[in-house]
């Protein structure tokens, strides 16, 4: 099943040329492997390893909680156009400019070296989420580690960690002794009256009594980050149980949705879900939350697209497979928010408190929703055990596309056989980095410090990368350029839909929503804390780190390049490099072709003049031309 043994690519290797694997017409029985860096063993892989990618814990827990913040509804109109115009475009664009140079994020970018800047953001982007995404990781091992008990912890209102005003479905049809609200307490509005899983959530591993980043905090946590460690290996070794992973989340979601459209007030819950709120679709802050959860959710300007489709088949057709998995992991999106959704409107009716009073705002929601129903289920502690191992498989699917496009990047930019052969080390070591950087959100700030990366580092960075990765090869390299790249490797040039989009609507809409960001923005806050000033500031700095790599490796490469002037300089650091183009000869032809100056040489017995011998990347014609007249 994996082909042969090395070289080895994201997750599988190179193997025999299948047919069926989207070649155009005359290309399908065509031997197109790259043996050095690897390839796919067949498409259903590259599929189900992508759908693991762009299907991940940011479907079952970032989306349901963006929708709870923004107004149920209110969030759902601006996601879809969002999709439509910017998201499965821009998904198509990278898989196409990965699978056509078969390199990584930062190999691709011969196209315009200038521009390579955009890579090391990528990189930057991916290192950010590989650490927060981690300890995410681990929060499910605590719960699934938690889990394994004949009742769950968080079932009653009876354990040292419950405050007065917890109150829980099971108690009182148990005979615990649930706690009882008097007359004064009723009439005390200050009073929130708490669900035990929501007091789980803040008081055994959290303890968020102090907002402090360097105090004892979820102890077992910290062991739990060096857990995904295992990513050393690369996706190779996940390839063995893509097809397990990329469906088991599915069984999980649909279970939890029949249990939870049965539950009491479920209807409330999905009607909040759905009813647009008007008011805030004219919020700027909604339509930028649903820009960066599109690019979070496909993993846009990640790199993690472009490393994966590198490892495609020069003529697989990766435009099918953009719509395939670009519209699972969007409908996966919505189908986990029906199931958030009819929970809370079960624990709003148990409460007595409106839907968008249930929980908080910010991640802790999947933490607190979905516990809550697998206490309703039968054998609740082995669905538990379950629906937190399915977590886990789709954090460590997200994690280990992470740490590839990591270190593809770092191998194909040195790009000699030392480090391809070592480049096990290599992953070793970036791992290592990631468990070490990742510690910190362990402590019992840690929650505080996830949020903040969670809305800087991978939020309105992605949408700036995303567009001058449009524009760069829209206008600089030229729209026709690549259109006619597409059409040599698919056999049909891109839709006129996606061509408008790249060139006009994507990069538009996404000018547009940032400015209305910058209008409209507010600090963040999580509960009652408000982020001081300093902590804001972080945030900044994190955000333009990313950002900031794409003119300082601009100047750098203007400062690098030939030119008298800066005219001649901008000319020479945007123009592709001279290998850019298909990574195989047997695929470069058109202009791509190799110049046919070496035969004219063969006809001259006496070695050449160093002015005679035809400069890379002159036409043929010019070269053909002064060889002939010097013979």
């Amino acid at each position: 099943m994996l082909g042969l043994a090395e070289p080895c690519g994201i997750s599988g290797c190179s193997g025999p040329a299948a047919p069926g694997n989207g070649a155009v017409p005359g290309e399908a029985t065509k031997r197109d492997e790259n043996v050095k860096r690897g390839n796919w063993t067949n498409q259903i892989e590259f599929v189900l390893t992508s759908v693991g990618y762009a299907v991940g814990l940011g479907n079952v827990w970032r989306f349901p909680y963006l929708c709870y913040r923004n107004g149920g509804g209110a969030f759902m109109f601006p996601y879809f156009i969002m999709l439509v115009f910017c998201g499965i475009p821009l998904f198509f664009m990278e898989l196409s400019f990965g699978q056509f140079a078969s390199q990584g994020c930062l190999g691709v970018w011969r196209i315009s070296p200038m521009f390579k800047g955009v890579g090391y953001g990528m990189m930057v982007v991916s290192t950010y989420i590989g650490i927060y995404y981690n300890v995410v990781i681990c929060l499910a091992f605590y719960y699934f580690f938690s889990s394994m008990t004949r009742v769950l912890p968080w079932t009653y209102c009876t354990n040292p960690w419950n405050t007065p005003d917890c109150t829980g479905v099971l108690d009182a049809t148990n005979g615990s002794a649930a706690p009882l609200l008097n007359l004064t307490q009723l009439l005390n509005h200050t009073l929130k009256r708490t669900s035990p899983s929501e007091e789980y959530w803040r008081a055994p591993c959290l303890r968020e009594l102090r907002p402090r980043l360097c105090s004892p905090g979820c102890e077992p946590l910290a062991g739990c980050v060096g857990l995904p460690l295992c990513a050393r290996r690369g996706v190779c070794l996940s390839i063995q149980v893509v097809y397990f992973t990329a469906t088991f989340p599915y069984v999980v979601l649909t279970i939890l949705f029949v249990r939870g459209i049965t539950l009491e007030g479920a209807v409330t819950g999905i009607m909040y879900y759905l009813t647009p709120q008007w008011d805030k679709i004219l919020d700027a802050k909604v339509w930028g939350d649903a820009a960066s959860q599109i690019f979070y959710s496909l993993g846009c300007a990640w790199g993690g697209l472009i490393t994966m489709a590198s490892y495609n088949k020069f003529h697989n057709n990766c435009y099918r497979d953009s719509i395939i998995i670009s519209i699972t992991n969007c409908a996966t999106s919505v189908y986990a928010g029906f199931v958030i959704f009819s929970i809370l409107g079960f624990m709003a009716q148990h409460l007595g408190v409106d839907v968008s009073q249930v929980a908080d705002h910010g991640p802790g929601l999947a933490f607190v929703a979905y516990p809550e129903a697998l206490t309703l289920l039968p054998i609740s502690p082995l669905w538990s055990v379950l629906f937190f191992f399915m977590l886990i498989l789709l954090g460590l699917g997200t994690q280990f596309c992470l740490l590839e496009t990591l270190v593809t990047a770092i191998v194909d930019e040195v790009g000699n056989d030392w480090i391809i052969r070592r480049k096990t080390f290599v992953t070793l070591g970036m791992a290592m980095v990631g468990f070490l950087l990742g510690i910190p959100l362990t402590t019992q700030a840690g929650i505080y410090w996830l949020l903040l990366m969670d809305n800087y580092a991978a939020s309105f960075s992605l949408v700036i990368i995303s567009c001058i990765m449009c524009i760069s090869i829209m206008y600089i390299y030229g729209h026709q350029n690549y259109f006619k790249d597409i059409e040599m490797m698919l056999g049909f040039p891109p839709p006129v839909f996606f061509q408008i989009c790249w060139r006009f609507f994507s990069p538009t809409i996404i000018f547009f929503i940032l400015v209305f960001t910058v209008i409209q923005y507010r600090p963040i806050a999580y509960n009652t804390y408000v982020y001081p000033p300093w902590a804001i500031s972080i945030g900044f700095l994190m955000a333009l780190s990313s950002v900031l790599c794409i003119p300082l490796y601009a100047v750098y490469k203007l400062c690098r390049v030939e030119g008298d002037t800066l005219l001649q300089r901008l000319k020479n650091a945007t123009k592709p490099s001279q290998d850019w183009g298909p990574a195989l000869a047997e695929h470069r032809a058109g202009r791509y072709a190799p110049t046919p100056h070496l035969e004219v040489q063969l006809l001259n017995p006496e070695k050449p003049r160093s002015e005679d011998v035809a400069l890379p990347g002159q036409g043929s014609n010019g070269s053909a031309h002064s060889q002939d007249s010097r013979l």
